[in-house]
């Protein structure tokens, strides 16, 4: 349980939580969403974990999402704002916005 306590704190240093938490453009249910999936998924035991289609060593997910920051936070509930496609497995959908957020946001 520390562990996950652990990164719980370090995601949400990481992302600026209390700053994103206050702009009133941004979904603070969704942001828990992606905060509490982010947990999850660096605090997963297993060997691979896939991402949109891809199974990827743990620990390269891992590193990925503790990586992020608010400018990936924010430009991944921008797009699901603006996303109108039926999403049927929502988790899996956010979990690979999250993890293409380093590399789709310095594209866009």
């Amino acid at each position: 349980m520390r562990e996950r306590e652990s990164y719980w704190e370090i995601i949400w240093e990481n992302i600026d939580y209390d700053i994103l938490a206050q702009d009133e453009k941004l979904d603070r249910d969704r942001l828990d969403e992606l905060v509490e999936l982010m947990v999850d998924t660096v605090c997963s035991n297993r060997e691979l974990i896939r991402v949109a289609g891809g199974d990827y060593p743990a620990e390269v997910v891992k590193s990925r999402l503790l990586k992020i920051g608010s400018s990936h936070i924010a430009y991944v509930l921008e797009r699901m704002r603006e996303t109108t496609t039926y999403v049927l497995y929502i988790k899996k959908y956010l979990l690979a916005a999250l993890y293409h957020a380093p590399l789709t946001l310095d594209r866009s």
